[in-house]
């Protein structure tokens, strides 16, 4: 049989992801500085550990010395995008089929929402978004639901790093108003995109808590269809199907 890792190196591999998801919550790159400050860590196990990540790709070394997410992770983040499209599309097709609406997942990708997997309606009219597209945070149902997830402070700086541009108008561009609509997400656990992101579309999202990344699901259609009495029943929907989700990915 042979002999259990060391503590170190388990260490050492918690470190390494430990840096890898603070590049990744900075947008992908960090100065060693803010890495070291963030991290706790003293600058020369920085070192060691980045080297090593650079070695296969994962990270790069920017001019300035910082560090930046490598081109080896996007074969990684793809592959497990598939996984999470192929165990969730069943759960969507079953919202379709009660709810009559197009049914999405999408994971938090840095500043933005990136949609991971999609059921379509058999409507007529329905709203289509292609699997893989990301879309800002501010103005979509997932987006919101994503950023209602995190600290108010760290909300407030992703949202502001990346800017809130004015897609219809009915767009949050003001981050305090942002910040009062995430606090009314959390308490209702769950967030209405009202044509904030195309015109005529409402968006019903909810979070899929417990997830190994912030991830959300939702429904969408156009504003005649999804009016309050519906939102009701798609939302019973949502949260009935958030621990099927879970019990696929986790």
């Amino acid at each position: 049989m042979s002999e259990p890792r060391s503590s170190n190196g388990v260490q050492s591999l918690e470190r390494a992801f430990g840096l890898l998801e603070l590049m990744a919550e900075a947008g992908g790159e960090l100065p060693l500085s803010r890495l070291s400050a963030l991290s706790g860590l003293p600058l020369p196990t920085i070192h060691r550990i980045m080297r090593t990540l650079m070695a296969p790709g994962y990270v790069r070394q920017l001019p300035s010395r910082g560090y930046a997410l490598g081109p080896r992770l996007i074969r990684l983040g793809e592959t497990a995008s598939g996984m999470f499209a192929t165990w969730a599309r069943p759960i969507l097709a079953d919202l379709v089929d009660v709810v009559g609406e197009t049914a999405n997942m999408a994971v938090m990708d840095a500043d933005r929402a990136v949609y991971v997997a999609q059921v379509p309606s058999t409507h007529s009219v329905r709203m289509f978004t292609e699997v893989g597209r990301r879309v800002y945070l501010h103005c979509t149902g997932v987006g919101k639901v994503l950023l209602a997830q995190l600290p108010p402070e760290d909300a407030r700086a992703i949202v502001e790093r990346a800017g809130m541009p004015a897609q219809t108008p009915n767009t949050i561009t003001d981050p305090d108003r942002l910040m009062a609509d995430l606090d009314g997400i959390r308490r209702r656990g769950y967030c209405v995109d009202d044509a904030e992101q195309e015109p005529g579309v409402r968006c019903v999202a909810v979070s899929v808590a417990g997830a190994p990344t912030l991830s959300a699901i939702s429904v969408s259609g156009p504003q005649g269809r999804i009016g309050a009495e519906a939102t009701e029943i798609i939302v019973a929907q949502l949260q009935a199907a958030v621990p099927r989700l879970l019990a696929e990915i986790l």
